[in-house]
């Protein structure tokens, strides 16, 4: 027989806080992850010398897509996009995220036609990284 559709039991709220509480869990976990991933990326790459060529700034909504569970907010991602030789002539970018646009306006701007140091991946030359503790 069919169980009705009573009222939520003590277990079933339980049940329901417990699945949220994963939920959250993963997306903070995989936000985690994914920082770490970043910061240890390239960081035994070659270094070299590149030039910031281009800036820009450009909005984001998250609530039009969600990526992770703490994420819902729009934010401004500035981007700086660099110019390296290893051995040729090789583009590369850098995102960084803000919740002001003038805020990202004004860092990505700062580093317009700077000279930064990015590491290359050795076996795959049009892969780099410009790493933030080298800005």
């Amino acid at each position: 027989m069919a169980a009705s559709g009573g009222p939520i039991t003590g277990f079933g709220i339980i049940l329901i806080i417990l699945a949220i509480g994963v939920i959250l869990l993963v997306g903070i976990c995989g936000q985690l992850l994914k920082n770490w991933i970043e910061r240890t990326r390239g960081r035994n790459w070659p270094a070299v010398s590149a030039v910031v060529d281009i800036v820009s700034v450009a909005f984001f909504n998250d609530e039009i897509i969600p990526y992770s569970a703490n994420s819902y907010h729009p934010y401004y991602l500035a981007t700086l996009t660099y110019i390296y030789q290893y051995p040729e002539q090789q583009m590369g970018e850098y995102r960084r995220r803000f919740g002001n646009e003038d805020d990202a306006e004004a860092w990505a701007n700062s580093y317009k036609g700077e000279t930064v140091k990015v590491h290359v991946d050795p076996r795959d030359p049009t892969r780099s990284v410009l790493r933030e503790e080298d800005l």
